[in-house]
């Protein structure tokens, strides 16, 4: 039976770590170290801890890059190490105990979106494609040849939370299908093109803010691609709100206002009228763009 290393974090990456279980030895999971989350700020295990614990798997956690490489010697010997989402680069010395070294379901058609936030940067730039690739993890940033990739459109009104959530269903796939071709021989990794390359940088609060003054269209896609976390972020009447979901809108108020038309709220954006649909104001939960109408005392006002 193929012995497994697993290395993951986010729900995006239970999928793989329960397909796998189900069809070969996984002899361990390494995962990133509890941190704070939700209002009560107590460390929380990551969902893939959770899941590993579940399935009665040996969990590590370790704190540095350095210490994954001692984590995976301990529990080894291992056939292959399978990384998805796991959220730290692995060094030489970590990718060197698996007989086979590592591989890699990156939620990316590569070399497009190499790096930590594929799926946000994907529907940001109003991608119509995207997919997943499974790769051999090299030392570089998602620079390894390639094993096996598929490509799925990218619906209109898909957020990053559903699109993340299917890539991870078809990464899981993939990895099942193609690692024991693999480890038998039978699957030759391919170098990925030297064209096309672009980066994925992590998502941070300089990208949340909304431009009213772009064109409407990069405007959705950023809600899109910031949905349903952390969420892009709009001024309303003087107060942050995040915009959680927007589509077009026929009517266009004047610039730099907001007005409900027909129950919705609309914004002008560039010159045309986009409807928010969804939004969370500060302090409450999300809601739709109708029931935050009901709470307001106008049916107008100012955004920024």
């Amino acid at each position: 039976m193929i012995r497994i290393a697993f290395l993951g974090t986010p729900q995006a990456a239970v999928p793989a770590v329960g397909r796998l279980a189900h069809l070969h030895e996984v002899g361990l999971v390494v995962t990133q170290p509890d941190r704070p989350r939700g209002r009560s700020g107590a460390p929380q295990p990551s969902p893939v801890k959770t899941r590993a614990l579940e399935l009665g798997i040996a969990v590590a956690q370790p704190e540095t890059k350095a210490a994954v490489a001692a984590a995976l010697s301990e529990r080894g010997p291992f056939d292959l190490a399978v990384v998805v989402a796991y959220g730290r680069m692995l060094t030489a010395e970590a990718l060197a105990v698996p007989r086979a070294g590592a591989v890699n379901a990156h939620f990316s058609l590569l070399p497009r979106w190499r790096g930590a936030a594929p799926v946000a940067r994907a529907l940001m730039e109003g991608d119509a494609m995207t997919g997943v690739t499974v790769i051999k993890l090299d030392e570089g940033l998602d620079t390894g040849p390639v094993l096996t990739a598929q490509a799925v459109d990218v619906a209109a009104t898909e957020n990053a939370g559903d699109l993340t959530s299917r890539l991870a269903g078809l990464g899981a796939g993939l990895l099942a299908s193609s690692i024991p071709a693999y480890l038998a021989g039978a699957l030759i990794p391919a170098p990925q093109s030297g064209e096309g390359v672009a980066y994925a940088p992590k998502i941070t609060s300089a990208d949340r803010p909304l431009d009213l003054d772009g064109a409407s269209e990069g405007f959705i896609n950023k809600v899109r691609g910031l949905a349903p976390a952390p969420g892009a972020t709009l001024r309303v009447d003087g107060e942050p709100h995040r915009i959680l979901a927007a589509r077009p809108h026929d009517h266009v108020p004047p610039a730099g206002a907001w007005e409900a038309v027909d129950a919705a709220p609309v914004v002008s954006v560039g010159g045309d009228g986009v409807e928010i649909t969804a939004i969370q104001p500060p302090g409450k939960r999300p809601m739709s763009g109708d029931a935050w109408l009901r709470g307001r005392r106008t049916a107008s006002g100012r955004a920024a």
